[in-house]
């Protein structure tokens, strides 16, 4: 089981960076694939980005690319993610997920999420 927290949300103005936070509880946390996905208002729920449980191997949306970094402090229960250059087509609500599965954009494999945290992008 893992309860998953994020954080470091909030509102910003175009072209700001923005490093978003997600506090793992459970010992187990490091044998999880961790994943970014971003649901805006009337939308599908997207991936964004996905590491192993080691994070030696990171996977991104094609689309944003470039923007986003995500990381992992396996000792701090802890993943990342980095997103510069933001837009306003970025406002969404931003979810963290756990899997041990594989890395990957399908959001049915993911067995735990967290309770999002809002990022706001003003132009």
């Amino acid at each position: 089981q893992v309860h998953l927290v994020e954080s470091g949300g909030g509102l910003v103005q175009a072209g700001d960076s923005l490093r978003l936070s997600c506090a793992a509880s459970g010992r187990t946390f490091s044998s999880y694939t961790m994943g970014w996905f971003r649901q805006a208002p009337g939308k599908e729920r997207d991936f964004l980005a996905a590491t192993t449980w080691s994070g030696d191997a990171t996977y991104y949306v094609a689309s944003m690319k470039g923007r986003l970094t995500i990381s992992r402090d396996n000792a701090k229960n802890t993943v990342y993610l980095q997103m510069n250059s933001l837009k306003p087509e970025d406002t969404a609500v931003y979810y963290c997920a756990a899997t041990t599965s594989s890395p990957g954009p399908f959001r049915y494999k993911y067995d735990y999420w967290g309770q999002g945290t809002q990022v706001t992008v003003s132009s």
